[in-house]
């Protein structure tokens, strides 16, 4: 065997133990009269020894030969340390070797294998299977694989059945944009790579498993940032005759057993909201709640004076800052500044000071007397030695801007701990958005989300008021799942594909196949899909999903190790009848 131990494992109780290891140099010290080399594996580092009296001298001069990063096996004797390291496990032994195999050379690397590496991101990118020997980028691929394992042996302890769905699916015009895949067989056809397995999922419930579940790749066309690759890993999940209330307490079960069992937390129940209440009270459907700044709406109290800023604005709201009457008026005028910005897209922004004597500062006190500041800061849930920071302005782009300004000023406040978790539920969704680019209405999650089926007369007269059968699971002011009951009538799911546009041809073309299952009895239905690399991320106290994907793409969607996506021969297009079409395009 190559060796009979990991590099982790041996102690001093081990000591005289004869041994064979192999790993990786990790760095190796040369006094002169000895040598010592750092041998590193997954498990760990165990340092070996090796000295002109006790070695030969064709061992010892090998040893100094040794690079770093070579593969080596090593045999010997496990003895006590005179200089011990007590920041390691095996940091009282070493190994007196007695015989040393290269296994395999290696070129000195692009940067250094150590946990705060010299490297930049994209070098690491390139050369992504070194960067995996670090502990910090290893030690998150193993967690991803802990909270995995955890998720797979909860659903199955509950009954749920791990079904594969296919990769080479149909395209469909709702939602993001699909990868595509030509057909050689079928020229001038193709596949598209799903974005989900919704329709495959309803049609195991159709088929009778009952409970689904699948930690599955998913794939979408769309601009990528730190929690969004082109290819992510969801937790698919479905569920027969089941109502709002069985999933949500499944997968409250779900998460709560993932706290527990990899952070060591006992949360208790999850709090609930309405989307329209997370939206009035946070400005944003997927709210943090660790902190509080709850909006407070001011229209009220605030559009009867002389103020015309104020006085035009279809809504005005504010939020405390716990302590901001320390601020500087240099530092208030950064957060105005920054609201300005064009992400932000703010005018302006109105200040008020609580004074620890009960009285208020504003930067609008020539319209607004102290009893008007109070009720302001009554509104707010502001008190003495906060301060009150106000926008105004159309209502959607508001709350949009105050959300952002929030989310900043926690952060800045040090109020998102990374170590604390609170999660909730936000339910009651719209269940269609208008698109103004389209002039049509477009489902908010997608085409086969139930309405609430006491609302379905609405979708003729008010469809915009119209609440969807749908919920997200937030965690730390991120979404990390979301799902909902699904249309199981042919009648009603015709409905709902018809008030998105389709005709009864298109709607034929594309989502005959599900129509017609439902015809041969399909169950009442929902369920829930979970984004797998940001909710661990998410418990591991990080924001990026990037350093818990093995071989993640960078921010232009291309993966620089392999040089992916890249060109295709002339003689492949042709076989896939895209020759002519790529050539006429350029």
């Amino acid at each position: 065997m190559y060796r009979t131990h990991d590099c982790g494992e041996l102690r001093l109780s081990d000591s005289n133990t004869k041994v064979t290891l192999c790993g990786w140099v990790q760095k190796s010290r040369d006094k002169g009269f000895m040598v010592w080399i750092d041998l590193r594996d997954r498990y760990g580092i165990t340092q070996l020894i090796f000295d002109e009296q006790r070695s030969s001298k064709e061992l010892f001069n090998k040893a100094k030969s040794i690079g770093r990063e070579f593969v080596i096996q090593v045999k010997g004797k496990i003895i006590e340390r005179s200089s011990k390291n007590l920041n390691i496990p095996t940091g009282e032994i070493e190994i007196l070797v007695s015989e040393l195999n290269i296994l395999n050379e290696s070129k000195t690397p692009p940067f250094t294998i150590e946990d705060d590496s010299d490297g930049g991101e994209e070098l690491k990118m390139k050369y992504r299977y070194l960067d995996i020997r670090r502990n910090p980028i290893k030690e998150k691929l193993i967690f991803r694989h802990k909270v995995s394992s955890e998720i797979r042996n909860y659903l199955t302890k509950l009954d749920f059945i791990d079904v594969e769905t296919p990769y080479l699916i149909k395209s469909t015009p709702e939602g993001a944009r699909d990868f595509v895949v030509p057909s050689r067989m079928n020229s001038g056809e193709f596949y598209a790579l799903p974005q989900s397995p919704q329709t495959f999922k309803q049609l195991l419930m159709v088929g009778g498993l009952d409970r689904y579940f699948q930690i599955v790749k998913c794939f979408r066309d769309e601009d990528l940032r730190a929690d969004r690759q082109p290819e992510f890993t969801q937790i698919d999940c479905e569920m027969s005759f089941v109502n709002q209330e069985d999933i949500l307490n499944t997968f409250e079960g779900l998460t709560k057993h993932l706290l527990k069992t990899i952070k060591g937390l006992d949360i208790d129940k999850f709090p609930r909201i309405t989307y329209d209440e997370a939206i009035s009270k946070y400005g944003s459907d997927k709210p943090d709640i660790r902190f509080g700044m709850e909006f407070g709406e001011l229209n009220s109290v605030s559009q009867h004076k002389d103020f015309n800023v104020f006085n035009s604005a279809e809504l005005v709201v504010g939020i405390s800052v716990p302590g901001g009457n320390t601020f500087t008026r240099k530092e208030i005028d950064k957060y105005v500044d920054w609201v300005k910005r064009p992400q932000i897209g703010a005018l302006g922004m109105i200040y008020v000071r609580c004074n620890e004597d009960g009285t208020f500062k504003s930067s609008v006190d020539k319209f607004y007397d102290q009893k008007d500041l109070g009720n302001w800061a009554k509104i707010t849930n502001a008190n003495k030695g906060d301060l009150i920071f106000i926008l105004s302005g159309d209502k959607n782009k508001v709350r949009t801007q105050l959300s952002a300004l929030r989310l900043e000023l926690a952060e800045n406040l040090n109020l998102r701990n990374p170590e604390e978790f609170a999660p909730l539920w936000v339910t009651d969704f719209p269940l269609l958005e208008w698109d103004e680019e389209s002039k049509k209405f477009h489902a908010m999650h997608h085409p086969f989300t139930s309405p609430k089926l006491d609302q379905i007369d609405l979708l003729e007269s008010k469809p915009e008021e119209v609440k969807a059968n749908a919920y997200d699971l937030v965690l730390n002011g991120n979404e990390i799942g979301g799902g909902s009951i699904r249309i199981h009538d042919k009648n009603i799911q015709s409905l709902m594909l018809k008030h998105l546009g389709f005709s009864d041809e298109q709607a034929k073309e594309q989502f005959g196949f599900l129509m017609n299952a439902f015809e041969y009895g399909a169950p009442p239905h929902g369920g829930i899909a979970l984004g797998l690399d940001r909710l661990v991320a998410i418990l591991d106290g990080q924001e990026s999903i990037k350093d818990y994907i093995a071989f993640p793409k960078n921010n232009s969607g291309k993966d620089v190790m392999i040089n992916a996506p890249s060109k295709l021969g002339d003689d492949q297009l042709d076989e896939l009848s895209l020759g002519l079409r790529i050539k006429s395009h350029e």
